[in-house]
């Protein structure tokens, strides 16, 4: 019951708003504006007593207490270690990320990446924060995405040292302890500073920006890549692109045209010009150094520009890191690219063309929804299914192959933080299936054994790994398919979020809404496009305040919230296009059952259920009014949950609960109590 209750929770929270781009969920109910107005009203400095100064904070093997590591750490504060401390000097650059004795050289990566985009670098790093009189306390606040929502992050200013040094990452140029401090509250929402030793980058691009991210190996490139390139650019994500070394020797290693082996490059544009009378790719690179330049074909000054008309050729930069090639030359000298295609609540630009964004919770638990993967096959029905539509085609196919783009990204939640007491990684993935003909058109649809015994797969993840997060990009023809999230061994443990990421809007519902209910929509939903619990309930009141023929008190902010959570397919608390057209289709259902008069509780049973005694009492105890009627708002809310119920039991919770001989009249009667 606990975890349905954090479940709840969470998705009411989501309902008013926290946890959203525009307003983090404050990390451990620390309130950061509300501890720093305190301390400077008492003139103290902050101590954080949830991530302590203490062993426990640095590690548990490498960096646990007593090891050579950690034997004579202290803890200081930035004024004990410089004169003048400074919080940013100059703008963030990648020269203040230097890497100290921990393993987490990918996320100083996707830290240096901050540097390049101001927008996200504003949003990790909150402004109004410094060592200045009159906000210095001792406290700073950081803010990341953390498995579908964003949270702030309160810390102290207390950091690691040896001999009068920062033990982990710090600036170059000495003063400056934002990165510094941004490390240590991303240790802390991970457990500890050991737990984020070894990772990927792409984990780090993803907790700063809520995107998703895709690495992609460039000698096994698909063949529309470069169409893939500018479409992801046109949607405002970020591009990084790298050269493999072969030896520790090789890294920073400088080639004859110029260009840097094992480090990251920003790619940040793609277009083709019209070159001796054929069609040349082109992309735009950026060395975050900002002089070492590549200084091939179609570089700064190279003679290729003479055969492009006059007005491609603005489009050449100076001298200032940044460079144009051949997409063909690209190809050759570059070993990896990675994407990280960004939610539409981080882009701040109406010009780029934003994916839809679909999130799942769910769970892997022992003996009930732990299947394993494929290779179980007694077992893999069991797993947790999610149900996608695809309905409209890409716009721009590229390579002529029609169908729907979307990215599925599979992440394993808070594994981290669970190294201390011994757990890492499972190893993951997922495989995707069509829906069959007579399941077209349901919400909820779980497939048996024998379906995944007889039926092949139609995609899957291009492996199982042993990473945070699996993410593949796909093209199916429009329909309706499920996802199938999996551990490779089955019976294990654990949390995860799905995320489908769209080219087009991927729900049947939200394609067969009309114009004029999309205008009816958008004129109750306001600028966010959404519906809360609050929103629904003004909108119910008013229509039943029109009508005369109905028995209400009106619609509570409770029963609101039941219906939002009952309809919320992707689980942020709010109702979309799609799901506010489904409910509203079913309150037209219910007024018109009205019509026959107000329903009885005990001889008039909601149309399509059939109930024995016990549940009419418990219909009668919950919803019932003394002359033994339900009014309009209750009927509402019971027929409501008892659809949800008979889904659920017909889904997947028959088999389910078989295996526990648990009774079918048992399961409405808990769960309507």
């Amino acid at each position: 019951m606990a975890g349905v209750a954090s479940t709840l929770a969470k998705k009411r929270a989501l309902a008013a708003g926290f946890g959203t781009n525009a307003n983090a969920s404050k990390y451990l109910n620390q309130d950061f504006q509300s501890l720093r107005s305190e301390c400077l009203r008492k003139g103290s400095i902050f101590t954080d007593c949830t991530f302590p100064a203490a062993p426990e904070s640095l590690g548990f093997k490498e960096l646990g207490p007593n090891t050579s590591k950690t034997r004579g750490v202290q803890w200081k504060r930035p004024g004990e270690l410089v004169s003048n401390p400074e919080f940013i000097v100059g703008g963030a650059t990648r020269t203040d990320i230097c890497q100290g004795g921990l393993g987490d050289c990918w996320l100083l990566a996707a830290i240096a990446s901050l540097t390049l985009n101001e927008d996200v670098m504003a949003r990790v790093v909150p402004e109004g924060q410094g060592f200045g009189r009159g906000e210095y306390a001792g406290i700073f606040h950081f803010q990341f995405w953390q498995f579908g929502e964003w949270v702030d992050v309160v810390i102290d200013d207390r950091l690691p040292t040896k001999d009068g040094k920062l033990l982990f990452v710090h600036s170059a140029e000495g003063s400056e302890f934002w990165s510094a401090l941004l490390e240590k509250a991303y240790a802390k929402v991970n457990g500890c500073y050991e737990a984020l030793s070894g990772g990927s980058t792409t984990e780090g691009f993803e907790d700063f920006t809520g995107g998703i991210a895709e690495n992609y190996d460039l000698k096994k490139a698909p063949s529309d890549l470069f169409q893939i390139i500018r479409k992801a650019l046109a949607s405002g994500a970020l591009l990084g692109c790298s050269i493999d070394i072969t030896s520790q020797a090789d890294s920073e290693a400088v080639t004859y045209q110029k260009l840097v082996k094992g480090h990251a490059y920003s790619l940040t544009g793609a277009m083709e010009v019209n070159y001796r009378g054929r069609k040349e790719k082109l992309v735009r690179v950026r060395n975050p150094w900002g002089t070492v330049e590549w200084t091939g074909a179609w570089s700064d000054n190279s003679s290729e520009w003479n055969s492009v008309d006059f007005s491609e050729r603005d489009v050449v930069k100076a001298d200032d890191g940044e460079f144009w090639m051949s997409y063909t030359d690209f190809m050759k000298n570059y070993h990896r690219l990675e994407i990280c295609t960004l939610t539409p609540d981080t882009l701040t630009s109406d010009d780029t063309k934003q994916w839809s964004v679909t999130n799942y919770d769910g769970a892997w638990r022992k003996g009930s929804t732990a299947g394993g993967c494929r290779n179980n096959a007694h077992t893999f029905w069991m797993n947790p299914q999610f149900k996608i539509n695809l309905e409209e085609e890409d716009d721009d196919p590229g390579d002529n192959e029609v169908g729907c783009s979307f990215v599925v990204g599979l992440i394993q939640k808070n594994r981290r933080r669970m190294r201390k007491v011994g757990e890492d990684m499972h190893t993951i993935g997922f495989a995707i299936y069509e829906v069959p003909q007579q399941f077209h058109g349901q919400r909820e649809v779980h497939l048996d054994k024998n379906y995944f015994l007889t039926h092949a797969q139609k995609a899957r993840s291009e492996t199982f790994v042993n990473l945070r997060e699996v993410s593949t990009r796909f093209k199916l023809p429009p329909g309706e398919y499920l996802i199938v999230p999996s551990t490779f061994e089955a019976d294990l443990n654990g949390d995860f979020c799905l995320r489908v990421f769209s080219e087009k809007q991927d729900t049947v519902s939200e394609a067969e809404v009309d114009a004029g209910f999309r205008g009816l929509f958008a004129k109750l939903a306001g600028k966010d496009m959404e519906i809360s619990a609050a929103e629904l309930q003004s909108i119910l009141n008013k229509i039943i305040a029109k009508r005369t023929d109905i028995k209400t008190d009106g619609f509570s902010l409770e029963t609101a919230r039941v219906m939002v959570n009952l309809m919320d397919d992707n689980g942020n608390g709010q109702l979309g296009l799609g799901e506010f057209a489904t409910l509203w289709k079913k309150i037209q259902k219910y007024l018109a059952v009205n019509h026959l008069g107000p329903p009885t509780v005990i001889f008039y049973p909601p149309p399509g259920f059939s109930l024995n005694n016990a549940i009419h009492q418990i219909l009668v105890v919950r919803y019932g009014e003394a002359d033994m009627t339900i009014d309009f708002d209750n009927f509402v809310a019971c027929i409501m949950r008892l659809e949800m119920m008979f889904s659920k039991y017909n889904g997947v919770l028959s088999n389910v609960l078989l295996l526990f001989c648990f009774f079918y009249f048992q399961w409405l009667s808990f769960t309507m109590i």
